[in-house]
């Protein structure tokens, strides 16, 4: 008799313990002929064990196998970890595959071949048909930043500006063109650009210079007569007040609760809840944990939805280019940094971390907020009116107030 534990032979690393065997005849009944009970285990003289030894003896039988299974396990994780390749993002070039002009447009009707270049209003690549795919990549990143080339430097350098100013040199910073805005300081572009240029096309420089200009470190406050001949200050007569992006509106508040995870690279984190539906279903998430208190920038995009307190900032949705953001003010947005779920969680952080670092006073605790959100010491007034809204309500409720000061959301 061959003993088997399966006919699929799965479990062939395993030993029946109890068993019966029967047996019958063609038609008489089934009759017990061996089980286990006759089958005690060995003891070192080689009689038979007591049924209280062998029970003793299996279970510490099951024991030392399991803790074999469990060394065995954490070898082979180490093992893995051990020859695990590098991973690396890699690609290869290809041979492009010839370019026709299409009759009318049609992809049906082919015409003569077409070699890779620019409009002819601004000059030529000098290409070849067969040039290869690494080749059109470099030639074309010459040609942009080549001598003579100075749209690609003057497009930067109003790029830049725009960052520091909210509104660029060109109001249309994706259209040059005559249908776009016309410069308000060409000269200054110009100049700008050249700098770039010369520069060695370095950015932090022309970032550096921007910043050390009288322009940028004007104060802001009106003049009569400055604002009833310029209301919009593009003549840069004062420093264009702004408010902070979405992006850093909510980087300043996690930054000031010292919840916010400087941690780079990697994988981002979403501002929906995780589902597994055929059709995904983009639900806000009610609750942020640490995982998703990185910088907004690593927040996945996702396309026709927006995030649901700080797409009320003018945030775009991802699903068209935005080339300069609008700046609107609604109450959704005063709501938003009142009410919403993630400012009450960052405002308990806050309160939390404002009684560790100032004490259990709340004047004390009121001028280490202020010194946290705008950056200067808070007059006796401020003190005051803030004390007194902390001992009717709570410190976490002042904490929501100084999220919403003009101060900590506006450019000074």
């Amino acid at each position: 008799m061959v003993w088997g534990r399966d006919r699929q032979s799965k479990f062939v690393d395993r030993t029946a313990i109890e068993y019966r065997i029967e047996v019958a005849g063609a038609t008489g009944p089934w009759k017990l002929v061996a089980d286990n009970t006759d089958r005690g285990a060995e003891n070192q003289d080689g009689g038979p064990q007591s049924k209280e030894a062998e029970a003793a003896g299996t279970v510490a039988l099951r024991s030392q196998v399991s803790s074999w299974r469990q060394q065995r396990a954490s070898l082979a994780k180490d093992l893995s970890e051990r020859t695990k390749p590098a991973m690396v993002y890699a690609g290869s070039f290809e041979q492009p595959t010839t370019t026709h002009r299409l009759y009318r447009g049609d992809p049906l009707q082919p015409r003569e071949p077409v070699a890779p270049d620019t409009l002819s209003v601004l000059g030529t690549l000098a290409l070849s048909l067969d040039a290869p795919e690494q080749q059109r990549r470099l030639v074309l990143a010459r040609w942009i930043v080549g001598p003579g080339r100075c749209l690609s430097a003057r497009v930067m350098a109003n790029r830049l500006w725009q960052n520091h100013f909210g509104l660029g040199i060109v109001a249309t910073p994706s259209d040059f063109g005559a249908a776009g805005a016309p410069p308000t300081h060409p000269a200054l572009l110009d100049w700008l650009a050249s700098e770039l240029v010369d520069g060695g096309w370095k950015l932090k420089p022309l970032h550096r210079r921007i910043l050390l200009s009288s322009t940028y470190r004007q104060s802001n406050r009106p003049r009569r007569h400055a604002a009833e001949v310029d209301a919009g200050s593009r003549l840069l007569w004062r420093f264009p007040p702004r408010r902070l992006e979405a992006e850093a509106i909510r980087d300043s508040i996690l930054a000031v609760a010292g919840t916010l995870d400087l941690k780079m690279g990697g994988p981002g984190y979403s501002a929906f809840e995780p589902n597994d539906n055929y059709v995904h279903v983009y639900k806000p998430r009610e609750r942020f944990e640490s995982p998703q208190w990185r910088r907004m920038v690593y927040m996945t995009k996702v396309r026709m939805e927006r995030d649901a307190v700080f797409g009320a900032f003018d945030s775009p949705d991802a699903a068209q280019v935005c080339p300069r953001r609008t700046r609107s003010t609604t109450p959704l947005q005063a709501l938003n940094l009142l009410n919403s779920t993630f400012i009450i969680d960052q405002a308990e952080h806050f309160a939390a971390r404002l009684r560790v670092e100032a004490g259990p006073k709340p004047a004390d605790q009121v001028r280490r907020a202020f010194l946290y959100t705008t950056g200067r010491n808070a007059d006796d007034e401020s003190v005051a009116d803030a004390v007194r809204l902390v001992e009717e309500h709570s410190l976490e409720a002042f904490c929501r107030v100084a999220f919403n000061l003009n101060e900590f959301l506006f450019l000074p």
